[in-house]
């Protein structure tokens, strides 16, 4: 729980604003309603109802970009509803989420949902007490959505950069060890939930430490880049490399079933035989390929896979070994010619 929080920005404003919805406004409804006011009580509880719901549909579907978007309409629209049930003392509910609607959801969509908020109090001339009082409030409406607005898009782009530089290796650009582990939990939770086929690939390049200890670690490096290169071009869009450590990388393969997981390796095994080349001539590869079953964890998915590259490098490497889907420990090698 804690973990999600810390990791995921728009999930932890959704929450905070849920656990305000349930903390803030649950003593106002119940107020009005004591007090007789049964509508603005009602209102209340529409409101403070929405957003816990919201926030639990966030924490059990992972889906903070389409929560976020609901709750910034939820609570700029109860904003405005409390202001037409209470009048001017109903417009300081507005401003919080004049201000959290640029952390649920894009700038863009901010604006609009804020502009619209405001448009409706004008031309409904809905809480405003004289021309001077509307005037005050939408100069500090606009004056607190833009500083709300300024400080979202630094937020994001320093958001998007600390991103990058936790999860994409820097000197190739794919994604690194830390973002290989979240999508192979990824990949077993979804598996585990509507059956998709995984298959995982681990690749070496052969006798790699030759190539620096020769040429240097520039020449290393653009190999190492040659590479990714290779890969990219000979795999989908779908599929998902990671640098795993050092000459290593991992392959994720969704929804390719035994047959499926073969032909692309072979492939690809093929295209870095022809492609890939140091001074002083091919760069070769050997790899381990696992299918995941059902009930393994990641751990477990990646470590048959490791045994089977293992095995490649022990038979000779420049070749492909397959994880034997009976027992974790052995594995079959696949042919491949030049």
């Amino acid at each position: 729980m804690f973990y999600r929080l810390r990791h995921n920005f728009r999930l932890s404003i959704i929450t905070m604003l849920g656990v305000c919805a349930i903390g803030g406004i649950t003593p106002f409804a119940v107020f009005r309603f004591l007090d007789g006011n049964t509508a603005a009580g009602v209102a209340d509880t529409l409101i403070m109802v929405s957003i816990t719901a919201t926030m639990v549909y966030a924490w059990v579907t992972g889906d903070t970009r389409r929560s976020g978007f609901i709750m910034a309409l939820i609570a700029c629209s109860g904003g405005v509803a409390v202001a037409a049930l209470l009048g001017n003392v109903g417009l300081f509910w507005l401003y919080p989420p004049f201000i959290t609607s640029f952390f649920l959801t894009t700038p863009r969509i901010a604006v609009f949902i804020n502009s619209a908020a405001v448009a409706v109090l004008i031309l409904g001339d809905i809480a405003f007490e004289s021309t001077e009082h509307m005037l005050s409030f939408v100069t500090t409406a606009v004056v607190v959505s833009a500083c709300a607005y300024i400080f979202a898009l630094r937020n994001e782009s320093q958001r998007i950069r600390l991103e990058q530089l936790a999860t994409l290796d820097p000197l190739t650009g794919v994604k690194n060890r830390r973002a290989m582990e979240e999508e192979l939990r990824a990949a077993v939770a979804t598996h585990e939930r509507n059956g998709l086929s995984y298959a995982l690939a681990m690749l070496d390049l052969d006798h790699f430490k030759k190539v620096n200890d020769a040429h240097g670690h520039t020449v290393g490096d653009e190999v190492l880049m040659s590479c990714v290169d290779v890969i990219e071009r000979n795999t989908r869009q779908s599929d998902q490399l990671f640098r795993y450590g050092g000459e290593e990388f991992v392959l994720l393969l969704p929804g390719v079933e035994d047959s499926g997981m073969r032909a692309v390796l072979d492939n690809l095994h093929r295209a870095l035989q022809r492609e890939l080349r140091d001074p002083d001539g091919p760069v070769t590869a050997s790899c381990g390929l696992a299918l995941l079953r059902s009930g393994e964890s990641p751990d477990e998915w990646l470590d048959r896979a490791d045994a089977a590259l293992y095995e490649a490098k022990e038979n000779g490497r420049n070749q492909i070994r397959v994880a034997d889907e009976a027992t974790a420990g052995s594995s079959e090698k696949v042919e491949t010619e030049v």
